[in-house]
């Protein structure tokens, strides 16, 4: 999967996956820690949880919202050359700080693998439900188009899958009602182990802000 989306993973029925990615933005000299964890409901079914919490700087109102998905992989094609595979996402963004509120996210994902080449799509729409008490959470919405190439090894041995590095490209967009989108260009390398994976890259805006951030990643499967 890409650097910036934890939605496109595969997990088998009862396994878990756990993602702690640590991000500074060059510009505003600014700190977060993105806690992951995916778990497998079964082949098709996986529950997905995100929480960012700012290291830096410090203050009060730290702790980010609570992101929750459930993704159902409604078409899958498999191949001994790769896979094909469409999933919808649906879940909440539950608030940490009462002054949030809670809001819908609806989405979908999609993934091509063949060979020593991945595309990961994905979209997310995020609405507030505006229950009259908490009015500044806008309305989001997100997408991420990552293009992953397998650099080593060129050709797989005959038994077993030892240590891989991918290069990750990327380009995303970020949205909040009453902004425009933000499109973003990220460059990454992932070194692939058999249970965990380390990742690092760059992130630049190509509109908006144009800030630069630098993340470094690492996830474990279990």
């Amino acid at each position: 999967m890409g650097l910036r989306s934890f939605v496109a993973l595969p997990v088998d029925k009862g396994g878990t996956v756990v993602r702690a990615q640590y991000q500074h933005n060059l510009d505003t000299d600014t700190d977060i820690l993105l806690t992951s964890v995916a778990y497998g409901l079964s082949g098709k079914q996986t529950l997905l949880f995100g929480l960012p919490y700012r290291l830096s700087p410090g203050g009060t109102d730290r702790t980010g919202d609570l992101s929750t998905l459930y993704r159902h992989i409604v078409w899958q094609e498999d191949s001994t050359q790769g896979t094909r595979r469409l999933g919808l996402l649906g879940g909440l963004v539950i608030p940490t700080k009462g002054e949030r509120e809670t809001r819908i996210q609806v989405g979908a994902v999609a993934t091509f693998f063949k060979g020593r080449t991945e595309w990961d799509l994905d979209a997310l729409w995020i609405e507030g439900l505006n229950d009259g008490k908490n009015q500044n959470s806008a309305n989001q919405a997100r997408y991420d188009i990552a293009w992953q190439y397998r650099l080593s090894p060129a050709i797989y041995p005959e038994w077993g899958i030892g240590h891989e590095w991918h290069i990750d490209l990327e380009l995303g967009g970020r949205w909040s009602e009453g902004n425009t989108m933000v499109h973003q260009a990220t460059f990454a390398l992932q070194s692939i182990h058999r249970q965990w994976v380390f990742e690092g890259g760059i992130v630049q805006d190509l509109n908006g802000p144009d800030e630069m951030r630098f993340i470094l990643s690492t996830r474990f499967h279990f």
